[in-house]
Parts: C-alpha cells; sequence; structure tokens
C-alpha cells in the first residue's frame, strides 16, 4: 500500500511533533508568563513569582496605562498608520511582481538586480531623513507610510506566486478580448488573495511594532504612534538611581515600571493576536505557493 509506513517514516513523524512541541511549548510559556504578569500585584511579583491567587492579582497596571490621553491617540495613529502603510505596500509590490515574472519583459533580470542590489546596501539614516525633509513629508503620515514601503523580499514571493499561476489563464483571457491590465485586476488578482493577505499581514506587523521610523521622523506629539508613546511612558517610569534619594521611592518607582511594562506588551500585542485568526487560512497557502514555482 502506497500509504504505509515504515519504522524510519514513523520515528521521523514522532521527531518532528516532538520538535513541533517544543517549539510550541517555547513560544507560549513566555507569553503566558507576560499575560499573568501584567495582573500580578508587583510586591508579589518581585517576591514570588507569579501567583494563582486572585487576591494578588490587580488591574492597576492596565489602568495606569490607559489613563494616559495619549494612548487612545495613539491607537488611532497605529491602525491609521498600519493599515494605510500595508494597504499602499501591497498595491506597490503586486504592481512590480506582475511585470517581473514575464518572461517576455524586456529588462526583467537587470531591474531584479537592482532590486536585489537594495536588500544589501542602503543608503542609510542620513540620505534617507535628507530625502524625506527635501520631500516636504517629514513630521506628516506621509514620512511613515511612504519610506519602506517597497520590500524586495516581498515582490520575489510575489513574483513567485505569479509564476505559478497557470500561463493559460492569461491566454484563454487574451483570446476572448481581454487586455493586459484586464488579464491582471480581473483573473490574476482575484486568484493571488493568499499572497496579497500574506503580504499585507507582514506589512501590518512590521508597521505596527515599529517606533524608530516614527522617533526620527514624527515631532508632533498627535501623531506619534502607539509604539513610541508606549516607549516614552516606559522610559519616564524608569528608575534614575541619581534622582532618586530614599530606598523607599526607588521600591515605589521599581513597582510602578513593572506594572506599566507588562501592560504595554498586552495592549500593543492585542491587534495582532485579534488579526492573525482571521488571515490564517490564507497566511499558509500564500506561504508555501508564494516560496516555491509549481
Amino acid at each position: 500500500m502506497l500509504n504505509k509506513q515504515t519504522r524510519f517514516d514513523r520515528n521521523v513523524l514522532i521527531v518532528n511533533r516532538v520538535l513541533i512541541g517544543l517549539l510550541v511549548f517555547i513560544t507560549i510559556v513566555p507569553l503566558a508568563y507576560v499575560l499573568a504578569a501584567s495582573f500580578q500585584d508587583p510586591d508579589t511579583l518581585m517576591s514570588q513569582g507569579i501567583s494563582f491567587n486572585l487576591k494578588n492579582w490587580t488591574l492597576a497596571g492596565y489602568q495606569k496605562v490607559l489613563a494616559n490621553d495619549s494612548i487612545l491617540r495613539g491607537f488611532v495613529n497605529s491602525m491609521f498608520y498600519s493599515f494605510a502603510y500595508a494597504a499602499f505596500s501591497t498595491i506597490i509590490t503586486m504592481l512590480c511582481a506582475y511585470p517581473l515574472s514575464k518572461k517576455e519583459f524586456v529588462g526583467r533580470k537587470v531591474i531584479m538586480s537592482f532590486f536585489l542590489l537594495t536588500m544589501f546596501f542602503g543608503g542609510g539614516l542620513v540620505p534617507t531623513y535628507m530625502v524625506v525633509k527635501n520631500l516636504g513629508i517629514l513630521d506628516t503620515p506621509w514620512a511613515i507610510i511612504l519610506p519602506g514601503a517597497i520590500n524586495i523580499w516581498n515582490i520575489i514571493l510575489a513574483r513567485t506566486y505569479f509564476q505559478s499561476l497557470p500561463d493559460e489563464l492569461e491566454e484563454a483571457a487574451k483570446i476572448d478580448g481581454a487586455n493586459s491590465m484586464q488579464v491582471f485586476f480581473k483573473i490574476l488578482l482575484p486568484l493571488a488573495k493568499p499572497i496579497m493577505f500574506v503580504l499585507f499581514l507582514y506589512a501590518f506587523v512590521g508597521q505596527w511594532n515599529s517606533y524608530f521610523d516614527a522617533m526620527i521622523y514624527i515631532k508632533d506629539p498627535d501623531l506619534q504612534p502607539l509604539q513610541l508613546i508606549l516607549r516614552n511612558i516606559l522610559i519616564q517610569n524608569q528608575i534614575d538611581t541619581n534622582m532618586v534619594g530614599s530606598q523607599a521611592a526607588m521600591a515605589e518607582m521599581e513597582k510602578v515600571a513593572q506594572l506599566i511594562k507588562y501592560a504595554t506588551i498586552i495592549i500593543s500585542s492585542l491587534p495582532l493576536i485579534i488579526m492573525y485568526p482571521f488571515f490564517q487560512k490564507y497566511f499558509d497557502k500564500g506561504v508555501l505557493v508564494g516560496s516555491m514555482k509549481g
């Protein structure tokens, strides 16, 4: 029988399951610890660690973080930046990948060579800052959305996905009178939903977790994303031993820092945790098909 497994196959499956179980374990345990620690009383957390006694649980960390008026504003800004960046990046990526997937496209190898060169050599922070400044988008949302919106690795994934689609689809559409634009938007693009969702998720997660670009390009507090605001809150609550006079004051600041640290991690991770189940069915298919041809 073709489906009969040999002893070697069974041993390989057992090893794979053990390794996957270990990976799941080392992934879930830190997440569970952070989630539990975000509800812990700091005295209990620092003295005995995680406690499952509800008397030692508190919402003070979340209350302190959410009491900051800038949190909601930063959350809205981050959602806008992440969705706009992901949508713009996905659109540009698909428009670049489709012609580059065609063998008859003249100069595609030269263009891909230039693209690949940018993966290994970048202009650096100062030239990028000067470009953003000279474009007049400094301290605007465009300074977050435009730079870095084109990811060469994503273009390679999308190009490979288009190459995996049967050529007969495009040939049949052109026989029926469709032009290249109609083939792309009405036939190929709907079939490319899996890779589009994958690219969108990649871009969204990358932008959501980013704070460095906003720290460089955004000075207006009303335009700052959530990650930058949470970073500022953490820095403001860090202990400076040169400024704290007593051990009691230092201990109290340490408690506040512990409360805020874990609560901010959970708050900033919630959108990604909520989004992933809706993208999962596309994510698996898109990664597999987009990473290999055929």
